[in-house]
């Protein structure tokens, strides 16, 4: 059976120990950044595993809102490492300008 909680290393940890992590913006915003066009992009630390199938646990996310007031998701990937979750939140930089629906991964 998979693991559940993971931290932002992607080690196995208890569920007490997400949960004192989860409370912390610093560990849990990994990058976030607001565009000219009023846009966000945020890339975070979820803890939990968002993979339901095979493969690597989904423990990071990247989410393109329309605005700070209006947090309408216009895009949403989910990344495995801390690495690949920054070189999401630079796609996610490069692609927001353009996004006027949603778009998910």
């Amino acid at each position: 059976m998979a693991e559940l909680f993971y931290d932002r290393q992607g080690n196995p940890i208890d569920v007490n120990k997400w949960n004192e992590y989860f409370g912390n913006l610093d560990y849990k915003i990994v990058a976030r950044d607001v565009l000219d066009d009023g846009k966000v992009v945020s890339t975070v630390w979820l803890g939990t595993n968002h993979n339901y199938g095979d493969g690597p646990p989904a423990i990071f996310e990247t989410m393109i809102f329309e605005s700070e007031d209006n947090f309408s998701d216009l895009y949403m990937d989910r990344y495995s490492t801390e690495a690949e979750a920054l070189e999401g939140h630079k796609k996610a930089l490069e692609i927001a300008p353009t996004l006027e629906q949603v778009e998910w991964h």
